[in-house]
């Protein structure tokens, strides 16, 4: 049996942290965006035991530190599945780029796994497995504009954001969520986005006022370390972005657009300078996973 399954990119719409927990884990108040851009995952069931991982990139681990590894292992030994399966995995979602790529592949995995081996489980069950693997994957089995709270693992659907293309763009640089995180300072100075703005414009359905009310704390972080993302950003707006803002922690920077040849022509402009290599053209993605 074989499965040939997409694992969808997000973008963050908003983005902000609340505090910092006792256990060192942060409290995050953010609204989470699926978009086309989709890494290709095909899964195949084999007689022999175990589990084999080939990707398209040489430099990714193919044993138990890659994620899709992690969550097709979770359900064959709490399972007891005796055939092995064979996870092809072809990256188009930069890496370690803030759009949940690693995670998205690994709730792709368990939802794959689920179908193959008919283990029934609701996406409400993969979800809460998923969170041993990382606090997005939950988000990922979802899918759609959600918004999410706690450590990212509590859940909660919302109205569809409004059509529009969305440009992605990843500099050349590598950021550590982990370093972004312990240097984010919460004092009474810190200017938190204005997430009750995101989710009035989601009820509306106003793009633009959508676009306005964007925010990401992280920023503060990640763009004085990093100058090439503020250079994005101000690109995509003078080249007719809406806004433009970071996504989770960084690198990767994305522009919302009413206006189709605006975004071809900011992504030209973008490889013209050289600030990006990576950079694609997507849309809202809303097809939520069924269990």
């Amino acid at each position: 049996m074989e499965l040939n399954l997409k694992a969808m990119a997000k973008i963050n719409l908003g983005l902000d942290v609340l505090r910092r927990r006792e256990d060192g884990y942060h409290e995050v108040r953010m609204v989470m965006q699926t978009i086309s851009l989709f890494d290709r995952i095909t899964l195949r069931k084999v007689s022999k035991p175990g589990i084999r991982v080939r990707t398209n990139l040489y430099y990714l681990p193919v044993n138990e530190n890659n994620l899709v590894y992690q969550a097709a292992k979770l359900l064959i030994d709490e399972f007891g599945i005796e055939e092995g399966v064979q996870i092809d995995l072809k990256k188009h979602i930069p890496v370690a780029a803030g759009m949940a790529g690693g995670s998205s592949d690994a709730a792709t995995v368990l939802y794959g796994m689920n179908r193959m081996f008919g283990l029934k489980l609701s996406k409400e069950a993969l979800m809460k497995r998923g969170l041993k693997i990382g606090a997005d994957v939950p988000y990922c089995l979802l899918r759609g504009t959600a918004l999410a709270e706690g450590i990212g693992e509590k859940l909660t659907p919302l109205p569809k954001a409004p059509a529009c293309r969305v440009l992605i763009a990843k500099p050349p640089v590598s950021v550590s969520t982990k370093v972004v995180y312990e240097n984010l300072k919460l004092d009474g100075e810190a200017v938190h986005p204005d997430m009750d703005g995101v989710l009035t414009a989601l009820e509306a359905g106003d793009l633009r006022k959508l676009a306005g009310s964007m925010g990401n704390i992280l920023e503060s972080v990640t763009c004085t370390r990093y100058p090439v993302i503020l250079q994005l950003k101000e690109m995509m707006k003078e080249q007719g972005a809406l806004n433009a803002l970071m996504s989770g922690s960084g690198p990767t920077v994305f522009g919302l657009f009413e206006d189709s040849a605006k975004a071809r022509a900011a992504m030209k402009a973008i490889k013209i300078q050289g600030l990006a290599k990576q950079v694609y053209l997507a849309e809202m993605f809303h097809n939520r996973r069924k269990s």
